[in-house]
C-alpha cells in the first residue's frame, strides 16, 4: 500500500481575528494549567522557566547550554543560570562533553525525572477532569486537533521569521 502525501499547506486564516483567537485560547490554557498545579509546585520550587528546561531535556537529553538556550530562544547567560540553579537542586546534571573539555552536555538527574513526571501528571488529571465536564463532540474536537497543533509548534519553533 502506498504511504500517504501529505497535504499541501492550507490557506492562512481569513482573518486576524482567528489568529488572534488561537492565541488567546492558548495563552489562557497555558496560564490556567501553570496555575492550576501551585498547590503542588509552588513557584519557588518549580518555575516554569526550570518545568520547560526539564521537558526540553527529558526530550532531547545531552544537549549543551548554547544548544538549550538557542532552543528555548532564551539568552545562553539565562540558560546558564537556570542550569546551575538546577544542578544545585539536583534535576539536572552536567557531563563533559567527548572531544570538548569546555562543553557539557546536559541530563535530567533521576530526581529530575521524578519532578517532571510528577508535574506532568498533576497537569493530566486537571485536563482529564477538565474534558470529561466538556459534551462528547466537544471531547472529540479537541482530541482530533491535537496532531495539528502539534504541527502548528513545531512550525512556530522553527521558524524564525515569526522572530522578526
Amino acid at each position: 500500500m502506498a504511504a500517504a502525501l501529505p497535504e499541501p499547506p492550507g490557506e492562512p486564516l481569513q482573518a486576524v481575528g482567528d489568529a488572534w483567537s488561537l492565541t488567546d485560547v492558548i495563552t489562557r490554557l497555558r496560564r490556567v494549567l501553570r496555575s492550576s498545579v501551585r498547590h503542588e509546585f509552588p513557584w519557588e520550587s518549580l518555575p516554569m522557566a526550570q518545568v520547560e528546561i526539564l521537558q526540553r531535556l527529558a526530550d532531547e537529553p545531552d544537549l549543551g547550554v548554547s544548544e538549550l538556550a538557542a532552543r528555548q530562544r532564551l539568552a545562553t547567560n539565562t540558560v546558564s543560570n537556570l542550569i546551575q540553579q538546577m544542578v544545585l537542586s539536583d534535576l539536572v546534571s552536567r557531563t563533559p562533553r567527548p572531544g570538548d573539555r569546555r562543553a557539557q552536555n546536559l541530563r535530567l538527574t533521576g530526581t529530575g525525572t521524578q519532578l517532571l513526571q510528577s508535574w506532568q501528571n498533576a497537569n493530566e488529571r486537571r485536563v482529564a477532569n477538565a474534558l470529561s465536564q466538556l459534551p462528547r463532540n466537544r471531547q472529540t474536537l479537541i482530541e482530533e486537533a491535537i496532531p495539528a497543533l502539534s504541527e502548528l509548534a513545531a512550525l512556530l519553533e522553527t521558524d524564525d521569521s515569526a522572530d522578526a
